[in-house]
């Protein structure tokens, strides 16, 4: 059983994860990068049962239907992310862990989305979409495909 802990930006909301990580995925879609104004937002995915806020809890904000995006009131780090799709699950930001290099993540979602000029070097499977949709793109960087001898 994994336990882990994490926190907003000014300790407002702080949660514990109990239970099985499900998945780890780095999210390139539009949504996410607008959410936490990065190029690319990184989620670790739980079962709701296992977390457990031990201070105050975020609000929720609808961003579009059956999507719920939590934050904290007063710093503003974004927390979690909810579909009604996946009624049982939340997908935490990885980077509100106490410590996230502990998680690894294992795929990247929404890579059809992803901005031309970012780039993670690795060589974990890129989805067109989510998991569930299972459209693999390619494994590994963009780049790589058009670096070959003579190229």
């Amino acid at each position: 059983m994994t336990k882990l802990s994490g926190r907003c930006l000014c300790r407002d909301i702080t949660f514990e994860i109990t239970g099985e990580l499900l998945q780890i995925v780095h999210c390139h879609c539009d949504s996410c990068r607008r959410t936490c104004s990065a190029p690319v937002a990184s989620f670790l995915i739980i079962r709701r049962s296992d977390l457990h806020y031990t201070n105050h809890k975020p609000n929720v904000y609808e961003s579009s239907p059956g999507v719920q995006r939590s934050f904290c009131p007063r710093c503003g780090s974004p927390i979690a992310y909810a579909t009604a799709k996946r009624p049982e699950q939340i997908d935490l930001y990885v980077c509100s862990l106490d410590n996230p290099a502990i998680v690894v993540p294992r795929a990247h979602v929404h890579a059809i989305e992803q901005l031309p000029w970012f780039e993670i070097a690795d060589e974990l499977p890129r989805y067109a979409g989510s998991l569930k949709d299972g459209r693999l793109l390619r494994h590994g960087p963009a780049s790589q495909r058009d670096s070959g001898p003579g190229r």
